[in-house]
């Protein structure tokens, strides 16, 4: 069976062109969309459904670069072990601590300014931490890639509750 990667002929990396991606998505949907087989066969029009939804899965997993660097990891066999394996350098616990303490103290205050500070925070670990997976990913260090995109998953976490947080003061 294909991978995403074959199925839109890109290559097996990281770093990906949208533009490719986008171009090879509408290409594959052309040729599997549902309503192409109307007058199909029972078993044709199930075949062309099951594509789309592969092809729109795989969309969705390549557009994403967590969620690329996660299926990255899991094609060379790196189990990211999301619920059990929780163990992120010193330096990383104490930076979510602190961003989690400003989060706690900006809602309560309701400080729209120490808002946009985190926000600048998580966004800059996050490009951090992505370049970082990137290097990881197209060294073959799989095992060290899975930890930053578990990172990456606490960083994505954080900037939803910092959104939240927004929509709060907004409110």
């Amino acid at each position: 069976m294909q991978n995403h990667f074959e199925l839109f002929q890109l290559p097996q990396q990281f770093a990906i062109d949208s533009g490719q991606l986008d171009a090879a998505y509408r290409d594959v949907q052309s040729r599997v969309h549902p309503d192409k087989f109307v007058n199909a066969t029972d078993a044709e029009k199930r075949v062309a459904m099951q594509w789309a939804t592969r092809a729109n899965e795989g969309y969705q997993t390549l557009k994403n670069p967590q969620r690329r660097a996660q299926y990255l990891c899991e094609l060379n066999g790196i189990d990211l072990q999301v619920e059990s394996n929780t163990a992120m350098p010193m330096a990383f616990l104490m930076a979510q601590m602190e961003w989690r303490e400003e989060l706690a103290k900006a809602r309560a205050t309701k400080d729209a300014g120490l808002l946009d500070d985190l926000d600048s925070q998580l966004r800059t670990a996050r490009k951090a931490q992505l370049k970082d997976i990137e290097t990881q990913l197209d060294a073959g260090d799989y095992a060290a890639a899975a930890q930053g995109v578990r990172a990456l998953m606490f960083l994505e976490k954080s900037g939803e509750e910092l959104r939240f947080a927004f929509d709060a003061l907004e409110a």
